[in-house]
């Protein structure tokens, strides 16, 4: 090979463990704390010269089993065979060390074992037991039977009368209203069990869910001969119902979320308020490099060279780790820097800020503050936000020409709503008016964008009689 080649060849080599090490630093610092930790537990399982702590300070060097075993008892020969051994385990390293790490099962049930279970007690008979887990298996995950019943008693070869009272079971099942086939049918199981399915409900659910929908009430009076008012009342008391009985049950694992770092509010001797940062990774591991690694003397070549490229994967990870944390830690305090009037009052107060303001502050590259406020939360004296909420893609202008937040505008928005005679509601031009007033000029598209964001109907809808 030419001495041009061998350079080309060198440079192409490097240039790639470049790219793989910053996009392992990249990935990293995207990570949530309890992400983290999985990366964190997995790497040490990989890599022999890790030595993984917890805050308690209890070592985790016993956690690869024997292969920890042979490096400290110098065991050259058990360490290389584990080493070369590549995507294999030796025979020594086949024990349940691995199950430590794995996450609990879920203790809630789905929507099919809630019901099954259910199913055990309602049915003696095995033909109607087998009906029944047909039935239950078939539900959607809203608690609907989306089947045709006529064709799911073909195909249980069976009648349609048989399958019809195997579903009346069913349908007097917990959650209220599962097993209905449409929502007319749906709202009228959880009517019918709390005793209120007579009059105006009655006729709502059976006959005037369309006209609900599209607001109609006055058409509604004028069929059923009754007041608006008084079909706003019979309206009211079926939204109470749930459309959706089964959608409260997953199958998947809950979700807890965890605040990435705390900020907490203070107070000096003179009375003026600070906020400290403070990174909440109590729960995630630290990382060092073992001593016994110095024993690198007594290995062979090979194992040298693995060793070798062990540690800098070790360190380079170690430092990903730490700029992680300093990353981090730098971008939330200028957030707490550019932000004291939210931490003290509320959203409703968040200044106009970018990810480009935050990233010139502090030096970095705005792609950088993007992955660090990604995946991630943040404990506040007012409560928990994602982090990512701080930053507002566009901003609106009050009348002397400062920038106002998005927030800042929906949260007078909702003001407004909550404020006014239901009788009659605020359309979204009167609402432009107002806000102008206010010294926030916003267009009417805005405005009603804003609003269905916020959860709000249109004034029409709004109306009450």
């Amino acid at each position: 090979m030419s001495l041009i080649e061998q350079a080309l060849s060198m440079t192409m080599s490097q240039h790639l463990t470049m790219t793989m090490q910053m996009q392992q630093a990249i990935q990293i610092l995207q990570l949530s704390a309890q992400d983290l930790r999985a990366v964190i537990e997995k790497e040490y399982l990989e890599n022999p010269v890790l030595e993984m702590d917890y805050p308690a300070g209890e070592s985790y060097l016993q956690g690869r089993g024997a292969a920890a075993d042979a490096l400290q008892a110098g065991n050259v020969a058990a360490l290389a065979d584990y080493l070369d051994g590549g995507g294999k385990q030796p025979s020594y390293f086949a024990d349940d060390t691995e199950k430590h790490f794995d996450a609990a099962a879920p203790l809630h049930m789905s929507l099919e074992e809630e019901l099954l279970e259910q199913a055990k007690f309602a049915f003696h008979e095995e033909k109607e037991r087998a009906m029944a887990v047909f039935l239950i298996g078939s539900l959607d995950n809203r608690g609907y039977l989306t089947l045709p019943l006529a064709e799911a008693a073909r195909t249980l070869q069976t009648d349609l009368e048989e399958a019809e009272s195997v579903l009346a079971v069913i349908q007097g099942f917990d959650p209220a209203g599962v097993g209905a086939r449409d929502l007319s049918e749906c709202l009228r199981l959880q009517a019918k069990r709390q005793g209120i399915y007579e009059g105006l409900v009655a006729a709502v659910i059976d006959r005037h869910l369309d006209e609900v929908a599209l607001h109609h009430l006055k058409e509604i009076a004028a069929a059923e001969k009754a007041e608006p008012a008084e079909v706003q009342m019979a309206i009211d008391i079926v939204r109470r119902l749930d459309p959706k009985p089964g959608a409260a049950y997953s199958s998947g694992e809950p979700a807890y979320i965890t605040p990435d770092v705390i900020v907490r509010r203070e107070e000096d001797e003179a009375g003026r308020i600070h906020y400290r940062v403070e990174l909440e990774d109590g729960d995630v591991p630290q990382l060092h490099i073992s001593a016994l690694y110095r024993q690198a003397d007594a290995f062979d070549k090979m194992t040298k060279k693995y060793i070798t490229s062990r540690l800098h994967a070790a360190s380079w990870l170690i430092n990903s780790i730490e700029q992680r944390r300093t990353t981090i830690r730098h971008v939330v305090e200028e957030i707490v820097r550019r932000q004291p009037e939210y931490l003290a009052k509320g959203p409703a107060f968040l200044r106009p800020m970018t990810m480009r303001d935050v990233a010139d502050a502090i030096g970095v590259h705005e792609s950088t503050v993007s992955r660090a406020v990604a995946n991630k939360y943040a404990e506040l004296p007012n409560g928990l936000v994602a982090l990512r909420t701080f930053f507002t893609s566009r901003s609106v202008r009050s009348a002397d020409g400062e920038e106002v937040a998005a927030a800042q505008a929906k949260a007078a928005i909702q003001k407004l709503i909550e404020a006014e005679d239901a009788r009659k509601p605020l359309s979204d031009q009167k609402l432009c008016v107002l806000l102008k007033e206010q010294g926030m000029s916003l267009s009417r598209r805005t405005v009603m964008k804003y609003r269905e964001q916020l959860g709000f109907a249109s004034s029409v809808k709004r109306r009450r009689y």
